[in-house]
């Protein structure tokens, strides 16, 4: 823990960063999120006697970034601009709904992207009074889910069926652990998963499945530590849930959910932790509020807030599981926006993870309505 500690005060000095103390995040949940969570305080002082270990050590494994992916901009949300929303993918178009102003409104529309024509169709919206922020999204059995959240006053635990087919949205059982915004949540086969966040008291660590057929939901448990506004995506039906905060300290475990054994596997941590040299230059993976895609077969964690807004963008690798940093999102510094995946059509070959809406300021004006795609074999175009 040392170690990590040293670390992170030396990249914010040696960077020129404001290196004042981790409190500096209370800042920034009051400057966009919803609610003021009590954070601890932690402040350091000065950090210069490591510098040199810093400045040798922080991107061993770093590719240039002219050689790391490519964003490319895409057709805008057609709705107001807005950030933590969620989003699920049904039949390869993605759906894009609820979220929040940045002022007072939280949004009960959604929204359908067709990424062969590249447009944005609205679809019907959630019930009258149910707008909401933070909140979690997924997809099974051909239906999309949304529940939990915020609603400007209340941690929220309702739960909402979306029918595509038929356009229509169906309240279903509430989610069985206690209201909260912040979650994670994902798919595997038949049944849901949701868990993490926070309550308004307290950071949790739990996971529930939901069977659609049954309409119900049973403990899961987790075994990793406390978060919200942490990541989840699946690959190749394995569920992986990554970084998040807890009282305002960046979480650096990472685990990954195998339905057949029911159980969680801990990876490797996504600071520099060990005594090898592969995770040294593992400097900006952690964070909150970021999102995370799947593409090349790989996944993607971009995005997000860490001393600030950042764009910075890493591919890790489930052989390997080990992280490699690429070009960073072309965007403006951006949290709080949505990742989802998409199989490419030929014209859009290599690409396929997406990364809509967000905060780049405050206010309605530092809300995003950008959508990008990201192409990760492809060489860096500034131009974009």
């Amino acid at each position: 823990m040392l170690k990590r500690i040293l670390l992170k005060i030396n990249f914010c000095e040696f960077t020129g960063a404001a290196c004042n103390s981790l409190n500096k995040k209370n800042n920034f949940i009051s400057e966009y999120s919803e609610p003021k969570h009590n954070m601890k305080k932690i402040s350091f002082s000065a950090c210069s006697l490591f510098i040199l270990f810093t400045f040798s050590s922080c991107h061993k494994n770093q590719v240039p970034f002219t050689q790391s992916g490519n964003w490319i901009p895409e057709a805008q949300l057609n709705g107001p601009s807005r950030s933590q929303a969620v989003s699920f993918v049904i039949d390869n178009f993605a759906y894009v709904g609820t979220g929040w102003d940045g002022l007072v409104t939280r949004f009960n529309d959604f929204w359908k992207y067709d990424p062969v024509n590249n447009v944005w169709t609205q679809v019907n919206s959630m019930p009258v009074n149910t707008g909401r922020s933070s909140a979690v999204g997924f997809a099974c059995n051909g239906k999309g889910y949304v529940g939990t959240g915020y609603d400007g006053n209340n941690y929220l635990g309702d739960f909402y069926q979306f029918d595509p087919v038929a356009n229509i949205w169906t309240q279903k059982a509430n989610f069985g652990g206690s209201n909260r915004y912040e979650a994670v949540a994902f798919s595997i086969g038949n049944l849901g998963y949701v868990g993490t966040g926070f309550d308004g008291t307290y950071t949790l660590k739990d996971f529930y499945t939901y069977d659609p057929v049954a309409d119900s939901w049973t403990y899961l448990g987790f075994s990793g530590n406390k978060r919200y506004a942490a990541v989840a995506f699946v690959y190749n039906n394995a569920g992986y849930v990554v970084s998040g905060v807890d009282a305002g300290i960046m979480v650096g475990d990472f685990w990954r959910f195998g339905p057949d054994s029911a159980k969680w596997t801990e990876l490797r941590q996504i600071y520099n932790y060990s005594t090898d040299s592969y995770d040294d230059g593992y400097t900006t993976i952690e964070r909150w509020d970021g999102c995370g895609f799947i593409a090349n077969n790989h996944a993607y964690l971009s995005t997000g807030n860490k001393n600030g807004y950042n764009t910075n963008t890493w591919e890790y690798d489930f052989t390997a599981d080990l992280w490699t940093e690429k070009t960073p999102f072309q965007g403006p510094p951006t949290t709080g926006a949505v990742g989802f995946s998409l199989t490419p059509d030929s014209a859009n070959s290599g690409g396929g993870g997406f990364i809509a809406t967000g905060s780049f300021g405050t206010g309605q004006a530092g809300s995003s309505d950008y959508l990008w795609q990201f192409f990760p074999t492809q060489v860096q175009n500034p131009n974009n």
